[in-house]
């Protein structure tokens, strides 16, 4: 098994940056590609970012590309989601998953999932 626990959230103004963090216990971080997804009131569940195994790619949706960055450091067992120029349709709960699988994105292709932390931006 392994346990999954993001923090970092909070609120924000429209423009302003956060930082979320995930960290990783129980099994081999490194093994694991990561992933951030994220899911408003009312709306499905919906992919954000997701790093490699070792850190080299990276993959954004569109809705967040150049203004998200992904990056994990794999001797500290955590995965990070750096957020920028933030809008107030970004607020939601944001998930950190791990995958086995490298290259996939979807929610069922999952082993892992955290219980997100709550992110509000404000205009």
């Amino acid at each position: 098994q392994l346990q999954l626990v993001e923090s970092g959230g909070g609120v924000v103004q429209a423009g302003g940056s956060l930082r979320l963090s995930c960290a990783a216990s129980g099994r081999t971080f490194s093994t694991y590609a990561m992933n951030w997804f994220r899911q408003a009131p009312g709306k499905e569940r919906e992919f954000v970012a997701y790093v490699s195994r070792s850190g080299g790619s990276t993959y954004y949706a569109v809705s967040v590309k150049g203004r998200f960055r992904i990056s994990r450091d794999n001797a500290e067992n955590t995965a990070y989601l750096q957020m920028n120029s933030l809008k107030p349709e970004d607020t939601a709960v944001y998930y950190c998953a791990a995958s086995l699988v490298a290259g996939q994105t979807s929610t069922s292709s999952m082993n892992y999932w955290g219980k997100g932390t709550l992110v509000t931006v404000s205009s």
